[in-house]
């Protein structure tokens, strides 16, 4: 019996952890517990959320919550380092870049216990960004190494990571994508509850920091959605920072005459706004991979982004808000995409990557 405790600590962790859980609870020889760090408190993480995804809740809740990435990430080591006393897993399981991911590859290595990583080798090449640095790290400290793409194998080849460490498989968010596609389209009625018809909407989400916090570029997205709903309808599922950053700057009201702002949804609405949306334009990394994955145009609202191969084949445009302009000819251009767009298939796997880390894991002791 191979013994699997994966670690996430916030709800597109549990998306992505998910298909790879499914799999590893289907196989006679693995056995998972999942530890829920608390990192990120999310009302919509209810017993709803969990019946979507289609597993348990997690095994264990360590109840961290928010703080300094220091005290934050200190925290969760200790107590992660608790459960694994406890636990003795044979394989650690972590995914993406957050806090709870290095604090978790941080106290399995100092315990020798072997590290697998999800997503790995992704590179913004932004060392700024807390995530790049978690990111990073986490790949050095981690025995198994399972990368999305090709560049992501590249990246982590020139780093000088050892071969036999690194796996190709694909990317556990394509196959969420296929598998909560099919789902969405059987549960969610979305569109009839705030009367929308497919392809003659813009999606949009805003949450990062650098966005919210920032009044001019939070002034500036706004105004290029709006200048955007002249032409097509915008919704905009409106996440608790943004809503309060709207207010602080006083563009509350006029954002809400001109945008369908709307409450945050549940996951498989989520999903069917993006399947059925005409453009999405985001600042979300997530969310940049599920519009390419159900063939819809992204406009990312971000300087950077670490799904480049998206920008590389055009499904994805990058646009720094810090002119109003710059956001509207994006926008339109993204809205003219359909008569020119190619949909290269295969870019990130088969819909396949949570069978093939799960046999990796099955097969390595």
């Amino acid at each position: 019996m191979v013994a699997v405790l994966t670690v996430v600590g916030a709800r597109p962790q549990f998306i992505k952890a998910a298909t790879v859980s499914r799999r590893l609870h289907s196989m006679s020889g693995m056995e998972e517990v999942l530890v829920h760090t608390g990192q990120h408190y999310d009302e919509n993480m209810s017993d709803v959320f969990f019946e979507e995804l289609e597993i348990p809740k997690p095994d264990r809740y360590l109840g961290i919550g928010s703080g300094t990435h220091g005290s934050q990430t200190g925290r969760m080591l200790d107590a992660i380092e608790q459960v694994l006393l406890e636990e003795k897993p044979d394989w650690v399981l972590v995914y993406g870049d957050t806090n709870s991911t290095l604090a978790a590859a941080l106290a399995a290595v100092k315990l020798h216990i072997p590290v697998a990583h999800v997503e790995a080798g992704l590179r913004s090449f932004n060392r700024r960004m807390p995530e790049e640095i978690n990111r990073v790290l986490t790949d050095h400290a981690s025995d198994l190494l399972f990368a999305p793409t090709q560049g992501a194998v590249e990246n982590l080849r020139s780093e000088g990571l050892p071969e036999d460490r690194i796996h190709l498989v694909g990317d556990v968010m394509y196959d969420a994508a296929l598998y909560y596609g099919v789902k969405a389209d059987n549960e969610s009625r979305i569109l009839d509850t705030i009367d929308l018809k497919p392809k003659e909407y813009i999606l949009a989400t805003v949450h990062r920091a650098e966005n919210t916090d920032e009044a001019t570029r939070l002034r500036i997205i706004f105004e290029g959605l709006r200048q955007a709903s002249k032409e097509v309808p915008v919704v905009l599922p409106l996440h608790p920072r943004t809503r309060k950053a709207l207010e602080r700057e006083e563009i509350f009201t006029k954002a809400s005459r001109h945008l369908q702002l709307i409450e945050p949804v549940g996951y498989l609405d989520m999903v069917m706004l993006e399947k059925n949306a005409r453009l999405i334009a985001t600042d979300s990394g997530g969310v940049q991979k599920e519009a390419f994955f159900y063939q819809v145009p992204c406009i990312t609202l971000r300087e950077e982004t670490e799904w480049v191969e998206l920008v590389k084949v055009g499904w994805n445009r990058l646009v720094s808000p810090l002119k109003v302009q710059d956001v509207i000819e994006s926008i339109q251009a993204g809205l003219a995409f359909w008569a020119v767009g190619q949909y290269p298939a295969g870019l990130y796997g088969e819909g396949n990557a949570a069978q093939r880390i799960a046999r990796v894991l099955e097969g390595v002791r």
